[in-house]
């Protein structure tokens, strides 16, 4: 039986969106939290050893780790033109090498679990069959999508395929019995950067829509959705998707949708403020990208008002948007829209594990397992203190000290 321990930070953020504690006793045994409590007048750092050990993390905050509900792992995020158009050609080799530098960039920003949003080549998931080992570093918790799937002659031919000649995409699934975690599905075109607010037509209609959320349920699995602007976005929730991916541009009566279907968004909005950064030597599209950023934002607070589940995504491996990193900057924008710290992080934490089915992790309560980060200061210091994590715990045990 394994020794329980303690541990006593200043201020915890469990996850929830409560409010952050000052001043709390977490008790640990084996992988799981098995008591929250108040520490005043607990000795910390004793050394009886007839007694539970008591780790001091005064001056200290403790989160959950970080999930990224949105991120392409073969891809890289840098904006050089040549080196983007390698890596869509790398082979299997190569390409793993990328995936397992990008999980460790986020083991070192806390982000332990991630949502891979499919690659055109499925090497995500050849790696998730032969590589991945969530209980080895980096750690990281994983689910899958393999090759997305889009229209025929409509973009997404970067991170997938189309369906079978002559065949619905619903039995092009079944024909085509990928062992994905789950279905990714591009429903719209991109984003204009040289037209604000330009919309697209949606690649599937209605009822092959709904055939394909009912094929991919009977499989027992979850439906992402790339979707922009009203209509798609309107096709994909009304046909019964688990989530919207980006949705610039969707619109209010959309958002009220969303927030009775219990639909989650995911809205990346750090790729446009990506955007607005790397085309600084085209005006133009670098204003674009301002607006589009702007009005996502705005589109954002609306969310949190409506009581839309949100989570934090950033679709890693775009131009301009770091594997990690990018987690930060996209909870600095929610922040801009509105949210308080607590909320941000529960957007970050447990609405990422609830839509990636992470059942014990994402909030640091009682009956969870004890993954954690420890990083210095207040929580006001959030989310720039995640630069310089102090401690992670992974299921009760700590696997980083710096």
């Amino acid at each position: 039986m394994t020794v329980p321990y303690f541990i006593s930070p200043e201020w915890l953020i469990d996850g929830t969106g409560a409010a952050p504690k000052k001043n709390v006793l977490m008790g640990i045994q084996g992988r799981t939290i098995f008591s929250i409590t108040d520490s005043t007048g607990i000795e910390k750092n004793n050394q009886d050893n007839s007694r539970p050990s008591v780790m001091d993390l005064s001056g200290f905050t403790v989160l959950p780790c970080l999930i990224d509900s949105h991120v392409h792992l073969a891809m890289s995020g840098t904006d050089d033109p040549e080196i983007r158009k390698r890596q869509i050609v790398s082979g299997y080799a190569e390409t793993c090498e990328q995936i397992q530098h990008h999980l460790q960039e986020h083991f070192r920003h806390g982000v332990l679990a991630v949502r891979d949003g499919g690659d055109k080549n499925g090497y995500t998931l050849q790696y998730r069959d032969t590589v991945f080992d969530p209980s080895r570093f980096p750690y990281i918790h994983a689910r899958f999508a393999g090759k997305a799937w889009h229209q025929s002659g409509r973009y997404g031919s970067l991170i997938g395929r189309v369906p079978l000649r002559n065949r619905t995409i619903a039995e092009s699934i079944v024909l085509e019995g990928e062992s994905s975690d789950l279905v990714k599905v591009v429903n719209s075109g991109l984003n204009s950067l040289r037209e604000f607010g330009k919309q697209t037509l949606p690649q599937f209609h209605l009822r092959e829509f709904k055939n394909l959320v009912y094929t991919v349920r009977q499989l027992g699995k979850k439906v992402m959705v790339h979707a922009n602007g009203e209509e798609p976005v309107s096709i994909s929730m009304d046909a019964g998707c688990d989530s919207i991916e980006h949705g610039f541009f969707m619109g209010r009566e959309n958002l009220k949708k969303m927030a009775d279907k219990a639909v989650t968004w995911v809205p990346t909005a750090v790729t446009m403020k990506a955007y607005s950064q790397v085309m600084k030597s085209e005006p133009m599209l670098m204003g674009c990208s301002q607006r589009n950023l702007d009005h996502q934002l705005e589109q954002i607070q609306m969310a949190r008002e409506y009581g839309v589940r949100t989570a934090i995504g950033t679709d890693a491996g775009s131009p301009g948007v770091d594997h990690g990193k990018a987690v930060i900057q996209e909870m600095k924008l929610f922040m801009d829209a509105g949210y308080p710290m607590e909320e941000v992080v529960m957007c970050a934490t447990s609405v990422g594990a609830e839509l990636l089915g992470f059942t014990k992790i994402g909030r640091l309560t009682q009956g969870m397992n004890a993954c954690f980060l420890v990083v210095p200061g207040p929580p006001s210091k959030l989310p720039d203190s995640l630069e310089f994590i102090e401690k992670i715990f992974i299921d009760g045990s700590m696997v980083y000290e710096k």
